[in-house]
């Protein structure tokens, strides 16, 4: 398994409301397209988003965006352009805005229109 390249998949219900999140939010570049799916290449990974009738479902982080610096600043920018950010009371961690920081990290997690958890990480 340690020459197999992984990608994080999120099912979504309609795929033109998710590629306008997905590209006019998060300023994705989508890589490939089909009928029901989209990818966008992220760094060194992928993210893929397909239809399907249990998007939504999933109550845990769908994908992790793992920054090396620039967080605070990618956070603003999706602020700016409306994106929500979810607030969690977690143990050893505080709250700088919607930034989580704890354990040498930070993080930050918001959802796209079909609640898939995306987070967004640095540290």
């Amino acid at each position: 398994m340690d020459n197999a390249d992984v990608m994080a998949t999120a099912a979504v219900r309609d795929l033109g409301r998710a590629r306008a999140f997905y590209e006019g939010k998060l300023g994705l570049e989508p890589q490939a397209t089909e009928e029901n799916m989209a990818s966008y290449r992220c760094g060194a990974g992928t993210l893929l988003i397909y239809e399907s009738g249990f998007a939504g479902t999933n109550q845990a982080t769908a994908a992790t965006f793992g920054f090396r610096s620039g967080l605070v600043e990618a956070v603003r920018a999706l602020e700016g352009k409306g994106v929500r950010f979810e607030h969690y009371d977690l143990p050893e961690t505080v709250r700088e805005g919607a930034i989580h920081r704890g354990h040498g990290r930070s993080v930050a997690w918001c959802k796209d229109p079909d609640g898939n958890i995306l987070c967004f990480a640095e540290g």
